[in-house]
C-alpha cells in the first residue's frame, strides 16, 4: 500500500523546518561559542607566560589550596593576564617618564650593537607602533579604485594626498591620492596605489564598515542594506484612444 503523497510532504516540510532552525542556531551559537573559546585561549596563554614569574606561595591555585583545604582545586584564569595588564600600565608609565625614557635608549642603543636581536627587535617595535600608537593619522574615508583593470573596482582606503617626488610626477593631474588597497580576507595586507582624485569615488559608509565587508569577502554589509538603490522615475502613462 503506498504512502499517501501529503504524508510525503509533511515530512519535507518537518525536515526543512528543522534545517533552517539548526542554521538559524549556527548563527547565533557559533559566534558566541567561537568568542568564548578565544577568549579562554588566550587568556589561559597569557596565565602561562605570567604565572611562572609569580612565586609559587601567591598564586591563585596554592592560594586556595591554603585557605580552602588541600583537596580544594580550581583552575582560575584571568590572574595572569590582571597581573600583565599592571605591569604593562606601569612600564609605560616609567617609559614616558625622563628616567624611563633615559634607559629605555641606553637599551635600544645596546641591542643596536647585537646583529641579530637587533633585525628582531627592530622589526617587533616597528610592527607594535604601527599597531598601537596613538597618533591622529588614520585613514580618511572609504573609496573606489578600479583595479586590477578598467571596470572593476575594488573598496580601498584614503590615508593621504600624495606629496613631494610623488606628487611632481604627476603634473597633468591636480590631485593624487594615496589608497590602500587591502586583501580579502585578511585587510592587514594589500597593496599602496597612487590614484588621481577623479578617478577616486568616494563612499558615504564608516572605514570600520568598509572593513567588514572586505574581511567577509562582500557577505556582510554594512548595516544589512543591500546598498543604495535609485529610484527610477515613473513611466508616463499613454490614455487610451477614443471610442470610435
Amino acid at each position: 500500500m503506498t504512502e499517501a503523497p501529503h504524508s510525503h510532504s509533511k515530512k519535507r516540510g518537518l525536515m526543512a523546518g528543522l534545517r533552517s532552525s539548526f542554521l538559524t542556531g549556527l548563527v547565533v551559537v557559533l559566534p558566541i561559542g567561537l568568542t568564548l573559546y578565544l577568549i579562554w585561549t588566550v587568556t589561559g596563554l597569557i596565565d602561562s607566560w605570567v604565572l611562572p614569574f609569580i612565586p609559587s606561595a601567591y598564586r591563585p591555585d596554592n592560594l586556595m589550596r591554603y585557605y580552602l583545604g588541600e583537596d580544594y582545586v580550581l583552575n582560575v584564569r584571568g590572574v595572569g593576564v590582571i597581573v600583565f595588564l599592571l605591569f604593562t600600565i606601569f612600564m609605560g608609565w616609567v617609559a614616558r617618564g625622563l628616567i624611563g625614557r633615559s634607559f629605555l635608549s641606553w637599551a635600544e642603543g645596546l641591542v643596536d650593537r647585537m646583529p641579530v636581536v637587533r633585525s628582531v627587535y627592530n622589526g617587533l617595535k616597528q610592527i607594535a607602533e604601527t599597531v598601537f600608537a596613538q597618533t591622529d593619522q588614520n585613514f580618511e574615508k572609504a573609496c573606489l579604485v578600479e583595479y586590477p583593470k578598467e571596470g572593476i573596482w575594488a573598496i580601498g582606503f584614503i590615508s593621504t594626498k600624495a606629496k613631494g617626488e610623488i606628487a611632481a610626477r604627476f603634473p597633468e593631474h591636480d590631485e593624487m591620492l594615496s589608497v590602500f588597497l587591502p586583501t580579502t580576507p585578511n585587510p592587514t595586507s594589500g597593496f599602496l596605489l597612487f590614484v588621481p582624485a577623479t578617478d577616486v569615488r568616494m563612499l558615504d559608509m564608516k572605514i570600520e564598515d568598509a572593513a567588514k565587508l572586505i574581511i567577509s569577502a562582500g557577505l556582510v554589509y554594512p548595516g544589512g542594506k543591500e546598498g543604495v538603490t535609485t529610484t527610477k522615475p515613473p513611466t508616463a502613462i499613454t490614455p487610451p484612444p477614443p471610442a470610435a
